[in-house]
């Protein structure tokens, strides 16, 4: 069981990601954070490609990558690169860029 309330976490070189991808969907966008069965808190993304070869996966790191006004270039998958749940790792000073990040998550609208 997973105890914090946030997909963040801070990793050597960058922050941690745990996403949940819904490819396929009628529009590109993020729904926010989720808690998941097993109690795992993940960041919701839906994207309209499709899950193959590796589409879906673009597809995200693109939205997310202009959702953070962050380079495409600094976001890379390292976990989760054909399943549904994701990790993804965001380079750069996690110091800096969780309270950005959390900011922005704590800014979406609820569902």
């Amino acid at each position: 069981m997973v105890s914090d309330s946030t997909p963040f976490r801070a990793a050597a070189g960058g922050l941690l990601v745990k996403l949940r991808l819904q490819p396929g969907a009628s529009r590109d966008r993020v729904d926010g954070s989720t808690a998941l069965d097993d109690g795992a808190v993940v960041l919701k993304v839906r994207v309209t490609a499709a899950p193959e070869g590796g589409k879906a996966n673009a597809a995200l790191i693109k939205l997310l990558a202009k959702t953070w006004k962050l380079p495409k270039s600094s976001l890379s998958l390292v976990a989760g690169q054909t399943a549904r749940r994701k990790t993804l790792l965001v380079s750069g000073d996690a110091a800096a860029l969780r309270p950005r990040l959390e900011a922005w998550l704590s800014a979406l609208p609820k569902a």
